[in-house]
């Protein structure tokens, strides 16, 4: 019993040791030799392209962003309004474009962390009877270390590539809902106060909105109508022009003495709140029981941002953007956690990576390259010319989309924001969500599930049949409904932990009902090649092979000194 303890000791000893899944700053200290090696490179390029992308990001993140401000401001008693929306939206994005390791990830407040202070808000006025501010500064402040010991500790190599796409495209499915829900609930405001008259303009701004924006996004395709860059530049600002139109319709003509809900503001720079007069919070004011069991929502907080942010990053630098430049997770989740903490203590929604927002980035900053291919033939090399696509990996566009929304805290700018009807948020909205849904897996999978077997496109061999596909592909559904489901309720806090709680259950439980090579179709690992059932595969073959303890655990850390017959094999999904 004594040597067994001790082997296990030495073995958990171990995980700590240089190299290991465990080792201190492992991953922090390869990000940020990545970070000094890229960062001067990353302010050498800059085109129109890139400032066509920073206009765009600029109005999907900023209006997206005080539509969740107009709903914070009646569901937080006036506590977060837009003023402290496009104040934290600009911060965190001036630091992430100066500081992160990954700029092409968009920060912002996001549909989920709005749904989080509402129900703790209502918490904290009805169940606990504490200041609201003061205990979300804590909870930040507890989320703040955490984000810490993740970083340092190399979370992203022991948590992410246990994810795949099965949860993550539940993530993106459930921010698509999210997004069609508030534009439900602008309208039912407008409803409540507007009459009929003004309410009816309300639904038609609002689809009109999302009509023009998405009619425009397609502008890319109308060849040979118009020039190129005239179709290049209406599908990039598509969704600038709609706004814009739709932001003015209302004042001109006979609807200008139509009644009009618009977006509430600050006329001077200062808390949304007139009982707050500067943007500090005095969170040591908070009864010491308070600021422990603010530990609770700020692991919360933790598990969301996380998780968020991690699969933006993933989103935004896929292969299909073709990045060159390494990533660093784990320096940007420290910076994360900087920015999570000074939220907390100014008193302002705090912002993390965004779903739709930070691939759309990338996509908008897609371009063409020739890259030159050298290989063997009879003897020699040949080289050969290709066109590939490929994102532009700089920080203009995120720092100009971020700068300018900093600029809209001042007070001109602010009474500019003040003349948006909400109708327009509600539009816009739903052309995030139609844009967010339009790239999801899911929803091309529930189409065949409307789709005769007859109609439906081959499967591979080894696939048995499209009812276990169909039968996947509900359960994502329907997963995303409860978890939205719960949201609304009094465990809406707790959403993050289900989200969660979907990566255990597809690696222990799915593949006890699926049929593997279903599986293997439909799922892969989110940051990596391969899917589980590659991974099950490999070890039953090292089983048999008999080889050492010590390769299984070098396979597992991705190590390269152990044979080819053991590396994970490309994702068979087509």
């Amino acid at each position: 019993m004594l040597g067994l303890n001790a082997g296990s000791a030495r073995k958990f000893c171990s995980t700590f040791s240089k190299g290991r899944a465990l080792h201190p700053a492992r991953l922090l200290k390869t990000d940020f030799k990545s970070f000094t090696s890229r960062y001067a490179s990353d302010w050498t390029l800059f085109n129109q392209q890139i400032f066509a992308s920073a206009v765009y990001v600029f109005f999907t993140n900023l209006l997206p962003g005080i539509t969740f401000a107009s709903d914070l401001f009646v569901l937080t008693g006036r506590q977060y309004g837009t003023i402290e929306v496009v104040l934290s939206t600009g911060l965190c994005g001036l630091a992430f474009s100066l500081f992160s390791a990954q700029p092409l990830t968009i920060a912002g407040v996001t549909g989920p962390f709005s749904i989080l202070a509402e129900n703790m808000y209502s918490l904290c006025q009805n169940t606990f009877h504490v200041g609201f501010l003061e205990f979300m500064a804590w909870a930040l402040l507890h989320s703040a270390w955490m984000h810490a010991l993740l970083a340092v500790f190399n979370a992203h190599d022991w948590t992410m590539r246990y994810v795949t796409t099965f949860s993550t495209e539940i993530f993106s499915l459930l921010n698509s809902v999210i997004y069609f829900h508030k534009a439900v609930q602008e309208l039912q405001r407008a409803h409540a106060n507007l009459s009929f008259a003004g309410f009816l303009y309300s639904i038609i701004g609002a689809i009109g909105t999302l009509l023009v924006a998405v009619f425009l996004s397609s502008a890319v395709t109308w060849t040979p109508l118009f020039h190129r860059y005239v179709r290049l530049g209406l599908s990039e600002y598509a969704a600038a022009i709609s706004i814009v139109i739709f932001i003015g319709i209302p004042y001109a003509g006979e609807l200008a003495s139509l009644d009009k809900d618009r977006l509430p503001v600050s006329t001077n720079f200062s808390p949304s709140n007139p009982m707050r007069s500067t943007f500090f919070v005095r969170f040591w004011e908070l009864p010491v029981a308070w600021v422990f069991a603010a530990i609770v929502p700020g692991l919360i907080i933790t598990i969301l941002f996380f998780f968020d942010h991690e699969v933006s990053s993933i989103i935004c630098t896929g292969d299909r953007y073709g990045t060159k430049k390494p990533p660093g997770f784990a320096w940007d989740i420290v910076l994360l956690g900087c920015t999570t903490a000074m939220c907390g203590i100014l008193g302002i929604p705090p912002a993390n990576g965004l779903l739709p927002q930070a691939p759309l980035h990338s996509e908008s900053l897609m371009h063409d390259e020739i890259e030159r291919v050298v290989f063997a033939e009879d003897g020699g090399d040949k080289q050969v010319e290709r066109k590939t696509r490929r994102v532009y990996e700089q920080r203009w566009s995120h720092f100009l989309h971020a700068g300018g929304i900093m600029a809209f805290v001042s007070p001109p700018l602010m009474h500019v924001l003040g003349l948006t009807p909400t109708s327009v948020l509600a539009g816009l909205f739903m052309f995030m969500g139609e844009q967010s849904l339009s790239v999801n897996p899911v929803l091309f999978r529930f189409l065949h599930v409307l789709t005769p077997t007859s109609e439906l496109p081959k499967l591979p061999d080894h696939v048995p049949g499209y009812l276990q596909i169909h039968l996947f592909t509900m359960t994502q559904i329907i997963a995303t409904g409860v978890i939205f489901y719960v949201t609304l309720t009094v465990a809406g806090p707790a959403f993050p932990v289900i989200i969660i709680a979907l990566v255990p259950i597809r690696l222990t439980l799915m593949d006890k009902i699926w049929n593997r090579e279903v599986l293997r179709y439909v799922d892969a690992w989110a940051c990596q090649d391969g899917c589980p059932e590659d991974d099950v595969d490999q070890c039953a073959t090292r089983s048999v092979c008999g080889l050492p303890e010590d390769d299984v655990e070098a396979v597992v850390n991705g190590a390269s000194n152990v044979p080819d017959m053991y590396e994970k094999r490309p994702n068979l999904r087509p």
